[in-house]
C-alpha cells in the first residue's frame, strides 16, 4: 500500500524525533549532542526517502545543496534538528524536525515533529485556525536568540506581548494550535526552516507571508529566506501594514 506524502511526512518526522529523544536521554554533552543529533537525524532521514520516494531530490541544512534539484519536479525540503541550540539544553522542549515536499512550484505536505511534547503537526489531520478571533492584549511568537530589532516598536504600536521561544517550528506549532496570534521573524533563515512550517500553518488556514506580504517561495538557486509572518488569516493586513510603518520609521531619511 502507497503511503501518501502527507502521511509520510508526519511519520518520518516523528521516527527522526523519537530517535534524537533516545540519543538525549543518554548523552548530555551539549556540543557532542548537537552534533551527533544533527547527524543522526540527517542519515534517517535521508536513508527513509531515498528508499521511500528515491524519485525525489532533496534539501537539507545537513546536507550538500544539489543543483539538480532546481530542475527536479519534487523536492524534499528537511530541518534534521530545527533548534539545534534548545535540543542540546536539558528539559527544553522548543526544538522540531521538519520534513516538506515541494512539488512543481508548490508546498504540498510537511510535518513539524516536536518530540519532546510528544507531538506530531502536520498536513495529514491539519489543525483549522484561520477563523480564530485575536485575544487582547495580541501575543507574538519571535526568536528566543535572534529577534529582529523592530519587534519591540511593532508590540508597543500594537499593544501586543513578545513571547521568545526557540525553533522556528515550534514557534510556529504554538500559532498553529491557537496559543498565539503571530510569528514574525526576520534577520536571516533558509528554506528548510520554514518550509514544513509553512506547509501546515497553510493547511491550517492560517496566512503565510515574508514580512512585505510577498510570497515565500521554495526551491530557489539560494535557499535564503530571511523573513517570515504565519499569523491569523484576520490579523495579516494589520500586521502588515504595522510592520511596514514600522520599518520605514527606521529607514535613515
Amino acid at each position: 500500500m502507497t503511503v501518501s506524502d502527507h502521511d509520510l511526512a508526519s511519520r518520518l518526522a516523528g521516527d527522526a524525533g523519537r530517535q534524537l529523544l533516545a540519543l538525549r536521554a543518554r548523552c548530555d554533552e551539549p556540543a557532542t549532542l548537537r552534533d551527533s543529533g544533527d547527524r543522526l537525524s540527517h542519515e534517517f532521514l535521508v536513508a527513509e526517502l531515498a528508499r521511500l520516494r528515491p524519485d525525489d531530490a532533496v534539501l537539507s541544512e545537513e546536507g550538500a545543496d544539489d543543483p539538480a534539484r532546481l530542475t527536479a519536479s519534487r523536492v524534499c525540503s528537511i530541518d534534521p534538528v530545527d533548534g539545534t541550540r534548545e535540543y542540546s539544553e536539558p528539559g527544553r522542549t522548543d526544538w522540531a524536525v521538519h520534513v516538506a515536499l515541494w512539488e512543481r512550484g508548490e508546498l504540498t505536505a510537511g510535518a513539524v515533529a516536536l518530540p519532546a511534547e510528544d507531538r506530531v503537526l502536520s498536513t495529514a489531520d491539519p489543525v483549522v485556525g484561520s477563523a480564530r478571533a485575536p485575544r487582547e492584549p495580541l501575543r507574538l511568537l519571535v526568536s528566543r536568540s535572534r529577534p529582529p530589532e523592530f519587534v519591540q516598536q511593532l508590540a508597543e504600536r500594537l499593544g501586543a506581548e513578545l513571547v521568545p521561544l526557540g525553533s522556528a517550528g515550534a514557534k510556529a506549532a504554538v500559532v498553529i494550535s491557537g496559543a498565539a496570534d503571530a510569528y514574525v521573524h526576520s534577520g536571516g533563515q533558509y528554506e528548510w526552516d520554514s518550509a514544513a512550517p509553512v506547509a501546515v500553518a497553510r493547511a491550517a488556514g492560517l496566512h503565510t507571508s515574508r514580512i512585505d506580504g510577498s510570497s515565500l517561495r521554495y526551491n530557489q538557486a539560494h535557499p535564503s529566506l530571511p523573513d517570515i509572518l504565519i499569523c491569523t488569516a484576520g490579523l495579516a493586513s494589520t500586521l502588515l501594514a504595522t510592520i511596514s510603518s514600522v520599518l520605514r520609521s527606521a529607514s535613515p531619511a
